[in-house]
Order: structure tokens, then C-alpha cells, then sequence
């Protein structure tokens, strides 16, 4: 079984067996796909008591729990760790079962091939990234009306892809005949941003590679966060926040 959901920002309590009780008969060949800002690979100094505690906790869960990156992960952690091959593409393994794909990777899980490309571009950074040494920094945690980051604290370059990820990214998809079950991203192509009504966001280097995707690639669905909305935009790209969609 392959269950997704999107944005989970460091609280995966709706993971519990009250809300996803199909856990009951999952095991750890079965497997929940969060769709980035997985945000338990955060904090700058290492692995905090809470990523801790919650990684163990799903550590401990029957199902295998499979993340890709967003914008709201510590890249420099993330990028730190050994790379190894599962089921056919790169990841980095935070726990045994606890694992995330890479970008630009296609994953063969529970007979579903699966295309994998997270980031996003921060949207809430009107007002700059300032250096951790930065005298304005406490007085802006206190402004509600300042939207900023702190440059390897809360935020990190990584969070848009390098032209490595990207090329390998189309290598993958042309070994297969850019044909995949699924295409799985944190962000989503530019034509389909401006569907979901949010043509004030400004196309950037990953919404147009995606598209670039989108339009050489056969897929059935595609699945996407970042939003914070579940909807379905067309009949084949779908949005999702809190729900979790059984998908195979």
C-alpha cells in the first residue's frame, strides 16, 4: 500500500492511529509519502529532543514513512548525510524506515514507478535573508509584519536545485521513456501555480523546470504540497495539505 499527504512542518501527529488507522494493517513494506516540509531535519545544531523523539516515533510505526524536501528542511543536514540506492533511485536514510528521495529520482515502489523532485522557493521573505550576526534580528522576531530568514538557521540556498539535480532529473525520466505512474513534488510547474489562482507568485528556475517536465512527460497523477490546500486542479494534479490519499 502507498499512502501520500502533504505538508507536515515537523508535526506528523496526524500520523496517529486515530486519524490514519489504516496503519492497522500496514507494514513496513507499505509506505506514507509526505510531499516536502517534512521539517524534522530542521534545526541548525543538529538533531534537536523533538525531531528526536519524533523520528523515533515513526521509527517505531508498522509503515515505512518516505519524504521529499521542501523549502522548510535543513539542506546543509539533509545533503550531509550518506547516499544510498533503494528501490531503484538516490535517498538519504534519517532512520531505517524513516527515508527521503532524493530529487530527480524514479522509484520503483509496490510496482508504481515514481518520479521524485523536491524544493520550492520561500515565499515569505519579503523583507530579506539576513547573516546569523545581524543586529535587526531580535527586534524583527518581534515585528509581526517583518517576513524574513536567517541565512543556515531558517533558511538555506539548497531549497532551489542545482543544475546537477535538475539534469539528472531528465536522465532518469529518458532511461524510462519519460513515461512514470507518478510524479511527486513539494512545488509544482508555473502553468499549473496559475491555476490554482496565485499568478502574484513569480515563476522561478524549479516551477519552470517542472514545467519543462510537465510538458515531455506521461504521468497519471501528479501530487504536490507546498500550498497548504487540498485540491484537486485538473483531473490529473492534485494539491494536498492535512489529507492522506491511499494511491495504490
Amino acid at each position: 500500500m502507498i499512502f501520500i499527504t502533504g505538508d507536515t512542518h515537523g508535526d506528523v501527529t496526524r500520523l496517529n492511529t486515530e486519524s490514519f488507522f489504516e496503519q492497522k494493517e500496514m507494514t513496513k513494506d507499505d509506505y506514507l509519502i509526505i510531499l516536502g516540509d517534512f521539517g524534522l531535519v530542521w534545526e541548525w545544531k543538529g538533531e534537536s529532543r523533538h525531531e528526536k523523539h519524533w523520528l523515533d516515533w515513526l521509527e517505531e510505526k508498522s509503515f515505512t514513512t518516505l519524504f521529499i524536501d521542501g523549502n522548510h528542511e535543513n539542506h546543509d543536514r539533509l545533503n550531509e548525510m550518506p547516499v544510498t540506492e533503494w528501490h531503484g533511485g538516490k535517498v538519504h536514510k534519517v532512520r531505517p524506515s524513516v527515508i527521503h528521495l532524493m530529487r530527480g529520482q524514479v522509484f520503483d515502489i509496490d510496482g508504481a514507478s515514481i518520479f521524485t523532485f523536491g524544493g520550492a522557493r520561500s515565499h515569505d521573505i519579503m523583507d530579506g535573508i539576513l547573516e546569523p550576526d545581524d543586529p535587526r534580528i531580535k527586534k524583527w522576531y518581534a515585528d509581526y509584519t517583518k517576513f524574513f530568514r536567517v541565512n543556515k538557521r531558517t533558511w538555506w540556498e539548497r531549497e532551489l536545485p542545482t543544475k546537477e539535480e535538475m539534469e539528472e532529473g531528465r536522465k532518469n525520466l529518458e532511461k524510462i521513456g519519460w513515461n512514470v505512474d507518478f510524479v511527486m513534488t513539494h512545488c509544482t510547474s508555473s502553468s499549473t501555480t496559475a491555476l490554482l489562482g496565485l499568478g502574484t507568485q513569480e515563476q522561478d528556475i524549479l516551477t519552470r523546470y517542472l514545467q519543462e517536465i510537465r510538458e515531455k512527460l506521461d504521468y497519471r497523477y501528479w501530487f504536490f504540497g507546498h500550498h497548504h490546500m487540498n485540491k484537486a486542479i485538473n483531473s490529473e494534479e492534485i494539491c494536498l495539505y492535512e489529507q492522506i490519499v491511499q494511491i495504490r
